[in-house]
């Protein structure tokens, strides 16, 4: 009898033992397999800063068609109220997701969050993971009234820790206050005084969907007045040679077009030798366009030929 009893109390200390507020490593690592690099302390993908700085130069619309060719038809989303329309962002992706809060679910995920050492409502719980370089992309729900995940306060905390701003499917409040932090920036559905209600946290670095996009945990975030793109970590390099290769050829056709030195028809078309020659001649001429490594460039000038 003495068993008996005690059976719901071992059944319960397990199940809080194996409960995750966070997606395990291995899992996260599995869902991510194809990235072979360097990885952050909570398992996810780490572009390199370098290439995340090249990766904000680069056109929205290159870097969609690259995962399109791809195969990846579900990166991109757009009808985003943004904070600073005119700045560009780029990061790694430290996700969550937020579902409406019912009582069965939301004192258990809180319950475990103490016995974690997490402080605060579960909205700030992503932003004490944040490192230097990642961007905080939430799933919202995209609600507006009562669906403000952050305010000024914690604002302030996420670009302290993150040097970046917020991307959410979801509104934020303190809009003034948000705008006197310099550098922060926001992609959001709205905004709205109401404090978070009714709706609570979930999940952390689990794959979340942003409006028609897919966004993995470690995704390198491209964030302009445009949309956004969501690009796995294993395409990110692919996507910055690729795309700023094709803004080079772009830049030397329009210079041949406005001087007259080729037709339309000519630089729209597969080059001929004269104008691969005319480009190198070009590029030569004009160093400080070739954003790309010389080693890396010369791969893709091959692939021209």
């Amino acid at each position: 009898m003495k068993i008996t009893a005690l059976l719901p109390f071992l059944f319960a200390s397990v199940t809080i033992a194996n409960a995750q507020i966070e997606l395990p490593k291995d899992q996260l690592q599995f869902y991510t397999a194809e990235w072979k690099g360097e990885r952050t302390p909570d398992g996810r993908p780490k572009v390199s800063d370098a290439l995340l700085k090249r990766l904000k130069e680069i056109s929205l619309e290159e870097a969609w068609g690259v995962l399109r060719k791809e195969g990846y038809n579900n990166q991109f989303e757009g009808n985003w109220q943004i904070m600073r329309p005119g700045e560009a962002m780029a990061g790694r992706a430290l996700t969550a997701q937020y579902m409406p809060s019912r009582p069965d679910m939301e004192k258990p995920i809180k319950e475990l969050g103490k016995t974690q050492g997490r402080k605060g409502n579960t909205n700030s719980w992503p932003i004490d993971m944040l490192q230097n370089g990642d961007i905080y992309v939430a799933d919202g729900m995209g609600k507006i009234v009562d669906g403000t995940l952050i305010g000024d306060n914690l604002g302030n905390s996420i670009f302290a820790k993150s040097k970046n701003g917020v991307i959410f499917d979801g509104s934020v409040r303190d809009l003034e206050g948000l705008e006197e932090i310099a550098g922060f920036n926001a992609w959001v559905r709205g905004y709205d005084p109401s404090f978070i209600k009714d709706m609570t946290m979930t999940c952390i670095n689990c794959p979340i969907r942003i409006g028609r996009a897919v966004v993995m945990p470690g995704d390198a975030v491209l964030a302009k007045k445009e949309g956004i793109v969501f690009i796995p970590a294993h395409l990110a390099e692919k996507v910055v040679l690729e795309s700023e290769f094709i803004a080079l050829t772009d830049g030397f056709g329009h210079q041949m077009l406005r001087e007259g030195k080729f037709t339309p028809g000519q630089i729209d078309q597969a080059w001929t030798a004269d104008i691969k020659q005319a480009f190198r001649s070009w590029i030569d001429q004009n160093p400080s366009k070739v954003p790309m490594p010389k080693a890396d460039l010369e791969k893709l000038m091959k692939k021209m030929e």
